[in-house]
């Protein structure tokens, strides 16, 4: 692997980590507030899953360019 290649790979994951840590902060505050209302913990617990899925989800698909890349070929 090129220094350049590992240079572009890291600069790739640092933008998808800026572009999915509003979203995951978003949920993740979601989660807090809901318990610091006295819901009980377990709700906490079953939305918590569904952010991380999607936050990881999102952070390959721009890690890798998949999203960028659409209709192009």
């Amino acid at each position: 692997m090129s220094t350049a290649a590992a240079s572009e790979e890291g600069l790739d994951r640092r933008v998808a980590t800026l572009f999915i840590a509003p979203f995951l902060l978003l949920g993740v505050g979601n989660v807090i507030l809901i318990l610091f209302w006295g819901v009980n913990p377990l709700w906490g617990f079953l939305i918590l899953p569904p952010i991380l899925f999607i936050s990881v989800i999102g952070w390959i698909g721009f890690r890798t360019g998949f999203i960028r890349n659409v209709g192009e070929e």
